[in-house]
């Protein structure tokens, strides 16, 4: 099976996953990116860009839009209106929400004959995979999901959105302890709150700084009931100390398999989260586009989408090599 047609591509928002996504979209030998939707009114790109209210008027030139959007309030309130319009990929990563953002995407793609692809990125995305393949190898499987060390992006933008805050990098921190009673197969009694800690450094007026500390560690599903630590630091000392964005984690199964332990992990280090999360977003905008052309409409997740629908390498010559 091979795909011939060029793939129109379009993005949603040019923070530092946009202007990921627009590098790795140019990079592709199946890919044109048509132009970027924002809601102001000029950029630093040569790239064209279009109002986000026009976005009606492109409906018959895009194959599919990459909803670069923030997880904490944009996503939420923003991504139907762009199902409604166009096939659409996003990287929503508010786990708790993900049936009930899948259920309203696919209601408002479906109505109008789109694709759209959710909780894309690496977790959710990768790591969903994964977590569904390994435990689907034991008859009893004991897994634990680690994140870290590293900057989360959809957590620092949910703590970048508290009022007074105006710098802010949030870095998930796993336990060593937890680490190793998981590959031991002894990780029954760790949950994703005892096996991290949060840590947010932010720039804030020092008048402000007790509130901010109060919303960011209540915040649910993002930072309540983590352990979480705020850091207020200078403007000077973020900008020496705070500006990479690295992230990584991994997810470990084992099991036992007739009197033999085994364990499957999978894991990831990345120098910057933002390239990683557009490059599987990429990957799955070429997936939705290919499912939508196919007659596939609605919302999916991850685990819904055949492997080999994310190369742009013919199904053939992926068999021949991979298999």
């Amino acid at each position: 099976m091979t795909e011939t047609k060029r793939i129109r591509a379009a993005i949603a928002g040019y923070g530092n996953l946009g202007r990921s996504a627009e590098k790795l979209i140019r990079a592709q030998d199946d890919m044109d990116l048509v132009g970027i939707f924002s809601r102001r009114s000029s950029l630093d790109t040569d790239t064209p860009v279009f109002p986000a209210d026009s976005a009606a008027e492109h409906t018959d030139d895009i194959d599919v839009v990459l909803l670069c959007l923030g997880s904490a309030t944009d996503i939420p309130e923003q991504a139907t209106g762009w199902a409604e319009l166009f096939t659409t990929v996003d990287t929503y990563d508010n786990h708790a929400d993900i049936p009930g953002h899948r259920a309203r995407m696919d209601a408002a793609a479906r109505a109008n004959g789109n694709t759209a692809m959710v909780g894309t990125g690496w977790d959710p995305g990768l790591f969903s995979v994964n977590r569904t393949m390994a435990e689907a190898l034991f008859p009893s499987a004991q897994q634990n999901t680690f994140w870290g060390l590293g900057a989360s992006q959809g957590h620092s933008d949910a703590v970048r959105r508290v009022p007074g805050v105006q710098r802010a990098v949030q870095y998930t921190i796993p336990s060593d302890g937890a680490l190793q009673a998981a590959r031991r197969g002894d990780g029954a009694d760790i949950t994703a709150h005892t096996a991290h800690r949060r840590e947010v450094v932010a720039v804030a007026e020092e008048s402000e700084q007790e509130r901010i500390r109060e919303q960011i560690v209540s915040m649910p599903n993002y930072f309540e009931p983590y352990e979480t630590t705020v850091e207020f630091v200078s403007t000077e000392e973020f900008e020496k100390s705070h500006q990479g964005l690295p992230h990584g984690g991994r997810v470990i199964t084992t099991g036992d398999l007739g009197g033999s332990l085994s364990t499957v992990e999978f894991s990831l280090e990345l120098e910057r989260n933002p390239d990683f999360t557009a490059a599987a977003q990429v990957a799955y905008a070429r997936a939705a586009a290919r499912m939508n052309r196919s007659g596939q409409v609605g919302a999916f997740t991850v685990l819904e989408v055949a492997p080999y629908l994310l190369s742009p390498i013919p199904l053939d010559e992926l068999i021949a090599r991979d298999v």
